[in-house]
């Protein structure tokens, strides 16, 4: 079996609800960019909670968070870096509550998920997804690490 070594993209967003989008959109260009087809939507859909869910609860006054995105041996990571405390969990399933469950969401579709702590304070919550090892075949110097300051 040949070990496909990873890809990484990054970038920083700052602390504003009008993230999310352009966070969605950045994740589409590099699934594109990696010539991931299956399971788009479910990727987007997770990003999407995953950074709201640092936005509402996650991310103090003047901080930003940081969607990293990985690929490797037919795998694709999504992983949400904050500088926020608590350790989020999935929500009880109110349904006449307007919020709480972008992580049912998120256990739901992907294959797997977790929290990780971060040093110094801070979190990155990660979801994983298998994508077929024929998939993204690999992506030239451009398409590598976008990312910005890291005001985390």
């Amino acid at each position: 079996m040949e070990i496909q070594p990873a890809l990484l993209r990054e970038r920083f967003y700052p602390r504003s609800r009008q993230t999310v989008r352009p966070a969605r959109e950045f994740a589409a260009e590099t699934l594109h960019a990696w010539g991931v087809t299956c399971r788009h939507d479910e990727v987007l859909l997770c990003v999407s909670e995953l950074a709201t869910n640092a936005l509402l609860h996650g991310i103090p006054p003047g901080r930003g968070y940081r969607l990293r995105m990985l690929r490797y041996e037919g795998t694709v990571r999504v992983e949400v870096h904050d500088s926020g405390g608590g350790r989020p969990r999935v929500g009880r399933g109110d349904r006449s509550a307007e919020g709480g469950r972008g992580l049912s969401l998120v256990a739901a579709v992907a294959d797997r998920w977790g929290i990780v702590a971060r040093v110094p304070p801070g979190k990155a919550v990660w979801c994983e997804f298998a994508v077929g090892a024929g998939e993204a075949a690999g992506e030239g110097e451009a398409g590598r690490a976008g990312g910005s300051s890291d005001g985390l």
